[in-house]
């Protein structure tokens, strides 16, 4: 067959040529080894924690080389694609810190090597599509689905390997003539790759993560254009990663049974694979058993479940890195104040198995990371997290950001550091007693003080209150107040004789903290008051007080 007549055949409209897409997209001017990576997602409204885990893992192999990342959307599948789907990418990944050199970016695309969606690159494949015809690799398909499941049944009744290969492609053998014909009857077509692969051989292939792997060559007659002429995800990522000169593919490890297809296409269009780097499935434990993170059974696969939680990002990398280096942790041991960037990151210490994710992990993480954040990064990150998820508290948080900051800071410089921040949305409840407009008594008094005893203490404590008292003198005269009433300051004496006693001093401060906050637990009572002021604090008590008459 004269190939270069059919490649005219079914491509007369691209002109364009190999080498002059190569002159087009030259190879970067980057620093020797400097990684080249990318995220492509299919713009389908849903971005999950598998998505930011391989855009960390992009961002550290591209940054820490002095490389670059770009985002390429993978928008082939007009069905699947959601309006707006960019957006909830970007500002997913934007939120964890993750960001983009090159790409689709909110404000358009910014790169020399794009267009960045493959549903504006067309042109581009045509041209390989139509080189891999003249080298008589590629040839169009008119079989229809009918026919395939009947070529699936029989496949089955004999035991073989399903798909389109072999002697089951027949349309591998059609004529020129028979294919002229067909096409000017209008028949549709898909252009498959004429495969060159024996499935019983095997080779040897190393990924960076696994290392070495033994491949099977792949043997099917995969459809490298689909009838409408968009590519296969198979066939547009091949093309896509050698001109925007990719030197590092990270995606999950669903991707290696199909890894034989894209080696044979990098081989046959005479192209060099990028290093491929396949990871580990994101894991969680269910019932004493391990499975995989499912978008169905487990919200918290969801980044925006995340976002509205109000993770801080710094927490979430820490996190993560966690689970893509198995040194990382020893190393933050060494070095617990250092930026994560000072670390190195190698694909060699990734897993090959399931990473775990844990929640606990992470949120016993978050809480070390907002120990060593100020109460003002707190505090700004707060605020910029309820611009979307707390609208109605955030004219509240700028306008008492300084007594915020007071009360953020209640125990954290202690010996002993209270650790118990973790995101956004738990910290808004933890500081909202302090606003008028949402405070109210949550909580019943102590058990062992009567409503009588509670409301002479408040009164006497409302008459008596000197703001000016520090710390061991406020709390010295809380224990007079107590014992006047029958509480002992002597915890051990109580423990020992609690029939001489309503209660203890502990008591007593509980029914002043439930005046407070509201709640019988809180940070150190005498800074809350201190934050509160004296007018504050009065009109606090006497809260509780019409609350129990």
């Amino acid at each position: 067959m004269d190939y270069n007549k059919l490649a005219n055949l079914l491509f007369p409209n691209t002109t364009q040529t190999i080498e002059e897409l190569e002159k087009q997209f030259p190879k970067r001017e980057l620093p020797e080894n400097a990684m080249v990576t990318r995220l492509g997602p299919s713009p389908t409204g849903f971005i999950h924690l598998g998505n930011l885990y391989g855009a960390f893992v992009d961002e550290r192999l591209a940054h820490q080389s002095d490389g670059l990342m770009l985002l390429r959307i993978e928008d082939t599948d007009a069905k699947r694609k959601v309006e707006g789907s960019e957006e909830v990418i970007i500002n997913g990944l934007s939120y964890f810190g993750i960001t983009f050199d090159e790409g689709e970016t909110l404000e358009g695309e910014v790169g020399n090597y794009g267009p960045y969606h493959q549903s504006n690159r067309t042109t581009y494949y045509h041209v390989v599509a139509k080189m891999l015809t003249e080298k008589g690799l590629a040839y169009p398909s008119f079989v229809t689905s009918e026919e395939l499941d009947a070529i699936r049944e029989q496949q089955v009744k004999e035991k073989v390997i399903t798909g389109y290969y072999g002697r089951w492609a027949t349309d591998r053998i059609l004529t020129y003539d028979e294919i002229e014909t067909r096409i000017k009857q209008g028949m549709p077509w898909v252009l498959r790759l004429k495969s060159q692969g024996e499935n019983k051989e095997s080779y040897s292939f190393n990924d960076a993560i696994r290392g070495e792997l033994t491949i099977h060559p792949n043997n099917m007659d995969i459809v490298l254009l689909k009838a409408d002429g968009v590519p296969t995800y198979h066939f547009a990522h091949v093309v896509d990663d050698h001109l925007m000169r990719v030197t590092h593919v990270v995606r999950g490890e669903e991707w290696l049974s199909t890894l034989p297809i894209h080696l044979e296409l990098f081989n046959l269009i005479g192209w060099n694979p990028p290093i491929y780097c396949h990871t580990a499935h994101l894991m969680k434990i269910d019932n004493g058993v391990k499975r995989k993170l499912s978008k169905r059974l487990d919200p918290e696969l969801s980044l925006e479940y995340y976002m509205e939680q109000g993770y801080f990002p710094e927490a979430m990398r820490e996190y993560l890195m966690t689970l893509m280096n198995s040194d990382y942790e020893e190393w933050r041991i060494e070095n617990p104040l250092a930026p994560m960037d000072d670390f190195t990151f190698t694909l060699d210490k990734m897993g090959h198995s399931g990473a775990l994710f844990d929640m606990d992990k992470l949120n016993d993480i978050s809480k070390t990371v907002l120990l060593n954040l100020s109460e003002q990064a707190i505090l700004d990150f707060l605020i910029e997290w309820s611009k979307t998820y707390l609208t109605s508290h955030t004219d509240l948080y700028i306008k008492h950001y300084d007594d915020l900051i007071k009360l953020l800071a209640i125990g954290r410089s202690d010996q002993q550091p209270r650790k118990d921040l973790l995101y956004a949305d738990q910290i808004a409840k933890f500081i909202d007693y302090y606003f008028d407009e949402h405070y109210s008594i949550k909580e019943e008094l102590p058990e062992r003080v009567s409503k009588e005893d509670a409301l002479e203490i408040l009164k006497k404590y409302r008459d008596e209150y000197d703001y000016s008292l520090e710390n061991p003198e406020w709390f010295a005269w809380m224990k007079e107040l107590g014992e006047s009433y029958g509480y002992t300051p002597k915890m051990k004496l109580f423990r020992k004789q609690p029939e001489l006693f309503k209660g203890t001093v502990a008591d007593v401060s509980t029914i002043i903290r439930l005046a407070m906050t509201g709640y019988q637990k809180s940070t150190d009572l005498h800074s809350i008051q201190q934050v509160f002021g004296k007018e504050k604090v009065l009109a606090r008590i006497n809260a509780l007080i019409n609350h129990l008459q």
